[in-house]
């Protein structure tokens, strides 16, 4: 395994932790060929240390010492071929959400990369059997985040440094949801063509926000 790979999923994970998007749980891995992809360990992200990521098969049992929950990851990655990295959170905001049955709105820009709202999983379980895995990425379909009620959310990316800043995103736009709504004034969300204007990653809008998130992680300027 190349070191700067092990870097990359170090660094990420802690972006994760130290944005507040995970807690003692979460998890996030990135795709290295069709058939694997580099997991974190169980361990709280923050915590990860000089932890090396573990390798586990798209297909197949789990290895040992990764979360049950790792399951999501071999579901989504066998059916998506355009998903490179995932990050498996639990903000407090997407979570609030969601236990009013609700995900975030495209009402900012943040919002705009899920319009018109992230998916909602119903089922408040974790998501430990091949069998309830599949049907969440089914669920999941094209959309880059899928809600799980009472259970954070899924987000997935063309690379982990995209997905991680769609986690944050996701959250910054339940954040929003949740201010207006606490008004009680009816919102004006993104028609569909302003969503899909909104919603672009030129001029560096995602390295500023990897940055941004990686600004105190002490392998982040070598990460490629």
């Amino acid at each position: 395994m190349k070191p700067d790979l092990q870097r990359m999923l170090r660094t990420a994970a802690r972006a994760l932790s130290g944005a507040g998007l995970v807690t003692a749980y979460g998890h996030c891995s990135f795709r290295r060929d069709e058939s694997t992809f580099l997991v974190t360990p169980a361990v709280p992200l923050g915590q990860i240390g000089r932890r090396p990521g573990i390798v586990a098969a798209v297909t197949g049992e789990l290895p040992r010492d990764v979360p049950g929950e790792v399951r999501l990851h071999q579901a989504i990655y066998r059916r998506r071929a355009d998903v490179g990295g995932i990050a498996r959170v639990l903000p407090v905001a997407v979570r609030a959400l969601s236990a009013l049955g609700c995900t975030a709105r495209p009402l900012d820009g943040t919002g705009a990369y899920f319009a018109p709202g992230p998916p909602l999983w119903p089922d408040p379980r974790l998501v430990r059997t091949e069998m309830a895995a599949e049907s969440v990425a089914e669920a999941l379909g094209n959309a880059p985040a899928i809600v799980l009620r009472g259970n954070g959310a899924v987000v997935v990316g063309e690379s982990l440094p995209r997905a991680v800043v769609l986690a944050q995103f996701l959250e910054t736009a339940s954040e929003m949801d949740l201010a207006v709504r606490s008004t009680g004034a009816g919102a004006v969300e993104f028609s569909a063509d302003e969503a899909t204007a909104r919603a672009v990653w030129t001029g560096g809008i995602e390295e500023r926000m990897w940055c941004y998130l990686t600004r105190d992680a002490p392998e982040a300027r070598r990460v490629r």
